[in-house]
């Protein structure tokens, strides 16, 4: 069980408190992104594939194979015809040549945060800007907003990178970034970029996404009186990731990322009074869950949620999928006696 807790109250020498962030888990991209698969599932039937992982958690991915969803790394691995749908993280310009030349029939699942990242690289190249892309060399997330002007983008991964950027005109440069990384890791390299391009244009808007801000925000308020952070999320979840490494920041004694409970090792509560949980934005709540029962039968009582947002944001599926969606219905009642 969980109850509601402004902020945390203090302990008596001999409590346990278990904290839960709030918000966690489910962002509206990744929601909009699983319901995608399934929607498309129950109207076209399996196997429907999916362009790499539709959102980094293994057990969605898991769950969606079992439904007759086939994943896939690269297009040509897709039967020519087929239904693919692209995952959250988005897509290059070339994977949507590739698919048409394979007359591939594509949903476009890419959270719409991302979406607007990719028309900022257009914009930027277009008034022929150099662009610094701040992210993780490989994450499908910049590996799609690269893809939309090679030729004007530089990825940079830390503020060390900085010292190594050659651009055209110091006078022309821009940067963006991966939606999923921390706020303050981001903001750095920033820094370090403006302190050698002292021109240099910010997107119009953060492109650091809600959730991972929430969640960040949400962890750190969590955190920094916990003797351990358990974060549940998938390895090659970035934002779970740097929820880990926000907790160890704001003053966690210790912290772990887990898929679920399984993952758990009983030694890191030895000694343990408070422990704090949350979860990445691609993790389904019964995972959560999992962990709070986990700890209950180890003596640790109900999790008091700790609230330091709220998120009412809904995104719309995917066009082709609302046509197709709307046609079927129709369909189906003009057969209706």
């Amino acid at each position: 069980m969980t109850t509601d807790l402004g902020n945390p109250r203090l302990l008596s020498p001999d409590e346990r408190a278990v904290l839960l962030a709030a918000p966690r888990g489910y962002c509206a991209g990744v929601d909009r992104a699983v319901v995608t698969v399934e929607q498309a599932l129950d109207l076209y039937g399996a196997p429907v594939y999916v362009r790499k992982q539709i959102v980094h958690n293994k057990h969605v991915v898991s769950d969606l194979e079992s439904r007759g969803a086939i994943f896939v790394e690269e297009l040509d691995e897709v039967p020519t015809g087929a239904t693919v749908v692209f995952s959250a993280h988005g897509v290059s310009p070339e994977v949507h040549r590739q698919a048409g030349e394979r007359d591939l029939k594509t949903i476009d699942a890419t959270c719409p945060l991302v979406t607007k990242v990719h028309h900022e690289a257009k914009r930027f190249a277009n008034e022929d800007y150099d662009i610094l892309l701040i992210g993780h060399e490989g994450h499908e997330e910049v590996e799609g907003t690269a893809g939309e002007a090679p030729e004007h983008i530089q990825l940079v991964q830390s503020p060390e990178d900085v010292q190594h950027i050659v651009v055209r005109d110091p006078e022309k440069v821009a940067w963006l970034s991966q939606t999923t990384l921390s706020v303050d890791e981001t903001m750095a390299t920033v820094a370090a970029i403006r302190e050698r391009f002292p021109a240099l244009l910010d997107p119009p808007s953060d492109d650091i996404c809600y959730a991972t801000q929430n969640r960040q925000l949400a962890i750190k308020e969590i955190a920094r009186d916990a003797d351990l952070v358990i974060v549940v999320g998938s390895g090659n979840s970035s934002n779970s990731v740097r929820l880990v490494e926000v907790a160890l920041e704001a003053g966690a004694g210790s912290a772990y990322r887990v898929d679920d409970a399984s993952e758990i090792d009983e030694a890191w509560l030895d000694g343990v009074r408070t422990v704090s949980v949350t979860s990445g934005a691609s993790v389904p709540e019964e995972l959560v869950q999992g962990v709070l029962s986990f700890l209950a039968e180890r003596g640790y009582p109900d999790a008091q949620a700790v609230h330091s947002a709220e998120e009412s944001l809904i995104f719309a599926l995917p066009k082709e999928l609302r046509r197709d969606l709307k046609a079927a219905q129709q369909a189906a009642t003009a057969g209706t006696p």
